[in-house]
């Protein structure tokens, strides 16, 4: 069989899955889908095209992304506009497909103007994209290609990208594509530890280099040991035991799961400061940063610190605003800080308060990992985490451009204008997730090794009469979620309902957790 017959074959039969999806899609259609693609492409200039021009966009969203409805307008025109977005990064190249960071080619780029400071981000959203090779080939160029390029850039930034691998696992079970990657995931754990590890196994890191330079606590040639890349290192340790355990290797099991555990007993030991209740930065000359920063809130993101009151009182900041509670959203620093919001106005990259989507998604998935995962939860609830996510959906805005829907780099935490302005550059930046957040933490699809579907929804008791997520490809089904307070929004029934392929696995009356083994 030669090789055109045997690319055509696969094209015919990937469309043909991707028709049958559409097929099982039995609730939503794609009318409001197209409706926001409109009015999305209307108001853009597109100075950029790269796989997906407008033109095309509608279509290629219908194959590829789940659907969602719900009440609160602000969230449901941003999970459109957020997928819309994250479709013009996408770039078929000799290489494969990968998606950018800048819609514009960057300086710092590598090949293909990739950029990995966000590649955690990019995978979690990705990995519920209906056509799996989009992705795989995007995972497998960090490996394979920028590695041997002359503008490696894989390591140019900080990376959860062990964990945000193994969570896509989750989703689609491809246990083959583990067992490729393992290996190269055990290198590139090695190289981290050989490049930032100190002798007292704590890894180090320039602020710039997590992506969050201009920092209060860090510096662009300071080696602070920071809660992001030993949370990273802790989370990626956990996945490859995870993975570890996927591809049968012992050996490679019990060195990441000591590795693990001895990051846990650390992260408590040197970056928990008892007298201010909080993960801190600690300097590379000794002691602790003055200032709580958002990065504390990330041991959450891959559920490492101990169940336990006194860490859970660090949430309590996150609803103070003299803490990270703003008028537009989340602040990467407390307001209160003397050097809070000082080191500029939007002419460099400063993370010294100004609100942040990347900081923003990594503190919601931490929030959410907190109510789902942790007895003690200070004075967090599910309120706490929508009111919060519905800001977030509102701050997607250009105040100064008449309100138009927008994603850019930065915020003022009080008027909401962007602080690089209308820069071509910054519109669409690729840097933070949101529909990752709506499926996984505000509906609660829960993605699980072993064949069980678990919903945990954060939707607060009484906020909403009804939604739907529909079209949602996991472990070789669609899956359909549904919440219907009548009865009367979808003609399904009342309550929490689960489908599998058009066929109703579980139903709960309330709102509530629940769980069902798919068939």
């Amino acid at each position: 069989m030669n090789f055109r017959i045997s690319v055509a074959i696969v094209v015919f039969c990937l469309c043909f899955v991707q028709r049958s999806f559409a097929q099982k899609s039995y609730v939503l259609n794609t009318e409001k889908l197209n409706k926001y693609v409109q009015s999305f492409n209307a108001e853009d200039k597109e100075g950029v095209k790269n796989f997906v021009p407008n033109a095309e966009s509608f279509e290629w969203l219908s194959r590829n992304i789940p659907l969602f409805d719900c009440p609160d307008s602000a969230i449901q025109k941003v999970y459109y506009f957020r997928w819309w977005a994250y479709r013009k990064h996408l770039k078929k190249t000799e290489d494969g497909y990968v998606f950018t960071e800048f819609i514009t080619p960057a300086n710092h780029a590598g090949k293909h103007n990739t950029i990995s400071s966000g590649l955690g981000h990019h995978i979690n959203e990705g990995r519920w994209l209906l056509n799996p090779a989009y992705m795989e080939d995007y995972i497998s160029f960090w490996f394979y290609v920028d590695p041997v390029h002359t503008k490696s850039r894989f390591h140019a930034f900080s990376s959860w990208i062990d964990d945000a691998v193994y969570n896509r696992y989750l989703v689609n079970q491809d246990k083959s594509f583990i067992q490729k990657l393992l290996p190269d995931l055990h290198k590139d754990y090695i190289r981290w530890e050989q490049a930032k590890q100190l002798p007292n196994q704590m890894f180090w890191q320039y602020d710039v280099r997590d992506a969050m330079e201009e920092s209060i606590s860090g510096g662009r040639k300071v080696k602070n040991v920071r809660p992001t890349i030993n949370s990273y290192m802790y989370g990626n340790a956990k996945a490859l035991v995870a993975m570890s355990s996927i591809a049968k290797n012992d050996t490679l099991k019990k060195i990441y799961s000591k590795k693990a555990a001895e990051l846990e007993k650390l992260v408590h030991e040197q970056l928990w400061d008892d007298d201010a209740k909080f993960f801190k930065v600690q300097y590379e000359k000794g002691g602790f940063c003055d200032a709580r920063e958002a990065i504390g809130f990330i041991p959450w993101y891959f559920n490492l610190p101990r169940d336990d009151a006194k860490y859970a009182e660090q949430w309590d900041q996150l609803i103070d605003t003299a803490g990270f509670d703003a008028p537009w959203g989340l602040t990467t620093a407390e307001r209160r800080h003397p050097l809070f919001r000082t080191h500029g106005t939007g002419s460099s990259c400063e993370w010294d308060g100004a609100i942040w989507p990347y900081a923003t998604t990594q503190t919601l998935k931490g929030l959410s990992n907190l109510l789902n995962n942790y007895k003690h939860r200070g004075k967090m609830t599910k309120q706490v985490f929508y009111d919060q996510f519905h800001k977030y959906a509102m701050s997607h805005k250009f105040p100064s451009l008449g309100g138009k829907i927008y994603l850019g780099e930065y915020q003022d935490e009080k008027t909401g204008e962007w602080l690089k302005g209308d820069d071509p550059r910054s519109e669409f930046y690729n840097h933070s997730g949101f529909a990752d957040l709506v499926i996984n933490d505000l509906v609660g699809l829960k993605p699980r090794a072993d064949n069980v579907v678990e919903i945990s929804p954060l939707i607060p008791a009484g906020q909403w009469d009804w939604f739907c997520l529909d079209k949602v490809a996991y472990h070789g089904k669609i899956l359909t979620i549904l919440w219907d307070k009548t009865g009367s929004k979808y003609g399904k029934g009342k309550g929490l309902r689960i489908f599998a392929d058009g066929k109703e696995i579980a139903r709960n009356r309330d709102l509530k957790k629940t769980t069902a083994k798919l068939i």
